[in-house]
């Protein structure tokens, strides 16, 4: 397993899958360890995909100083990988709320990114959240479902401020296009996946000044893509249109009966948009 020093000295371990040009890839939780991203729907197959366990997750190592954890304070991680990888630029992908880390390196370091492909991320970096709101917007989608019932009543649960495992479990068909096997998988693994004190740091006060964030990326020539679900609450494909607006070379692509990982929900229409945008194939129906 390779692994390399952040500037703090921190050990972090990556992750490598496939042939081809690199790409980094940052997973969301937050802070939960990139196993869960696999091979990305076989986007493997297209690109040689770098996925980086972020600090005090899977196998990297476990930091003196948990305000470390910050988003902020790990744009310096993703630096550290690049260099250690011996890139002069780079394609970066993202996932949920590794957007922010993934718009605060562009932020910090503009002309270190080539491509920059945001699947289904926040953006408070650029002062953008999600609201009890959208979610229920997108809920609202789901009403058919089998399973809709009981989560929507655990979800009003959550609403209300329920921290039970119980409740949080029974939500999770929500972040999902198909409720299936390979779904619930997924889901199940998420908990021993996830560093919860870290999760808590990670958006803390501090990590985000999005009018400097703003300014800072509007000058960035790289290429970006928001990949958003057409079911997803986070973001919601018309926010994700709004994120989109404030990044410059900005594409937005809204893949049908996703949710917020659409890899799973549909893993030919998600590698083929995303392979298109990096310029891999041509892009063209999806059969």
């Amino acid at each position: 397993m390779p692994a390399f020093a952040a500037p703090d000295g921190t050990a972090l371990a990556y992750h490598v899958v496939g042939e081809g040009e690199p790409l980094l890839c940052l997973p969301g939780g937050p802070m939960r360890a990139s196993g869960y991203l696999g091979d990305l729907g076989g986007l493997s197959e297209r690109r040689r995909l770098i996925k980086l366990d972020l600090r005090g997750t899977g196998d990297s190592g476990t930091p003196a100083d948990p305000a470390t954890y910050r988003c902020d304070r790990q744009v310096a991680d993703v630096e550290a990988l690049r260099e250690h990888l011996g890139l002069d630029r780079i394609d970066l992908l993202a996932h949920s709320a590794a957007g922010d880390l993934a718009l605060l390196y562009a932020a910090r370091h503009p002309r270190r990114i080539r491509t920059l492909t945001l699947i289904t991320a926040r953006a408070r970096a650029l002062g953008v959240d999600f609201t009890e709101a959208h979610r229920r917007e997108a809920a609202a989608l789901r009403t058919a479902e089998p399973w809709f019932g009981a989560a929507y009543d655990a979800y009003e649960r959550v609403w209300a401020g329920s921290e039970a495992d119980a409740d949080w479990d029974a939500i999770a068909p929500f972040f999902y296009g198909r409720w299936g096997a390979a779904a619930q998988a997924h889901a199940a693994s998420e908990v021993a996946q996830t560093h919860d004190e870290a999760a808590g740091i990670y958006a803390s006060s501090g990590a985000f000044a999005p009018d400097a964030a703003r300014a800072a990326l509007e000058g960035m020539d790289a290429r970006v893509l928001l990949l958003a679900g057409e079911f997803d609450s986070g973001p919601l494909p018309r926010i994700a249109a709004d994120i989109a607006k404030l990044l410059p070379r900005a594409e937005l692509a809204v893949q049908p009966g996703a949710g917020h990982y659409p890899w799973l929900d549909d893993p030919r229409r998600f590698t083929r948009t995303v392979a298109a945008f990096l310029g891999q194939e041509p892009a063209g129906p999806v059969g």
